[in-house]
């Protein structure tokens, strides 16, 4: 069996066992996102909520997917029908690709390469082109204006993400999301996580992470009361679905990255429980259910509100929160709180690139 491992057809197996893996648990996942969203949403508004179809309502997000998948698919007729079809594709296909360096635990991950979170963070850069395409290929105005606002927006909170990411990597010392987790770790549990010595950062960066996809109360790009529902709106059946799921599978991604980046990932917030990849799973379910909340209680932005924010709120601030945690890095302030290398030489942690 190890042999068969090592030849080139066992690596190439296991590598789809791995892929496998990663899509039934996001797909599985996702069912379940979307029943826990509208769930919160109906019960901040005093209504049930999904609650008819299985026991208490747990198989609506499959018969809404059966639904889309048996309708027709409409097409309309100036579409470019080849990019038209290809649009949705690229955008649940890019917001896959992501989780293949998301580390679940010690060796949980299919591709634990030293560079993972600048791969993930150029992974999900280019699903505003899904966005675009789809806007584009529709051949309306509002569907390309919905996509026009997409591309300023999401290009807009990159940076803020970006810069704020580049704290982290300072405070560790490395762009691999195992070591950024291993560098958290100590005898104080969840005090010695990076959300206390970065806590001005986790705001910013949990409000960029709703504007980068498209959430409420940034969802300006679809914002129906102004484009009837964005770059979307020509769309309808599987095409429609694949759009979603892509959106949702973002959104999941970005409470992966908010438990690893900021909440220890794997790590038990409690000194003496033992780590595992159920604490990752249960932060990420956590941090969707502050992402569900924020969507049922805050009202929508204008779009100049939004974009005023990013570059002249955002951006200086997680500019200057760089300089800050260099310096203090560098002067080992606070017993090396915002220097974590130094901890990861001290529990002799070896992180190999994939």
């Amino acid at each position: 069996m190890a042999g068969f491992l090592a030849s080139p057809l066992g690596t190439f197996v296991l590598m789809l066992a791995q892929g496998l893996g990663i899509i039934a648990f996001v797909m599985i996942s996702l069912l379940f996102l979307v029943y826990g969203d509208r769930k919160i949403w109906a019960a901040v508004q005093m209504r049930r909520g999904p609650n008819v179809v299985g026991p208490w309502g747990l198989l609506q997000s499959v018969a809404d997917a059966l639904k889309y998948v048996v309708k027709e698919i409409v097409v309309p007729a100036g579409a470019d029908k080849f990019v038209y079809f290809l649009a949705p594709f690229l955008s649940m296909m890019l917001a896959l690709l992501a989780w293949v360096a998301i580390p679940f635990a010690p060796g949980w991950v299919m591709a634990n390469i030293n560079v993972g979170i600048l791969f993930i963070f150029a992974v999900s850069s280019l699903e505003v082109y899904g966005v675009i395409m789809g806007g584009w290929a529709s051949n309306s105005k509002y569907p390309f204006l919905g996509s026009l606002r997409s591309a300023a927006q999401m290009i807009s909170y990159e940076v803020s993400l970006g810069l704020i990411i580049i704290g982290i990597i300072i405070s560790t010392g490395s762009m691999n999301l195992t070591a950024i987790v291993e560098a958290q770790r100590g005898g104080a549990g969840l005090f010695n996580w990076y959300w206390l010595p970065h806590l001005p950062m986790l705001a910013l960066f949990f409000i960029s992470a709703l504007a980068e996809t498209n959430r409420p109360p940034f969802d300006l790009v679809e914002a129906e009361s102004e484009l009837v529902a964005g770059f979307m709106v020509e769309y309808s059946s599987t095409l429609y679905l694949l759009f979603m799921a892509g959106e949702y599978i973002a959104i999941f991604l970005m409470c992966a990255l908010i438990s690893l980046l900021f909440f220890g990932g794997w790590l038990s917030p409690i000194p003496g429980l033992p780590d595992g990849a159920l604490w990752m799973v249960a932060k990420m379910w956590v941090w969707f259910f502050m992402f569900a909340m924020v969507k049922a209680i805050v009202p929508r932005y204008r779009y100049d509100q939004l974009m005023r924010i990013g570059w002249k709120v955002f951006l200086p601030l997680s500019l200057a929160w760089v300089v800050i945690v260099a310096f203090l890095a560098r002067f080992q302030v606070l017993d090396g709180a915002w220097a974590r290398w130094d901890n990861l030489a001290q529990i002799g942690t070896v992180v190999t690139g994939g």
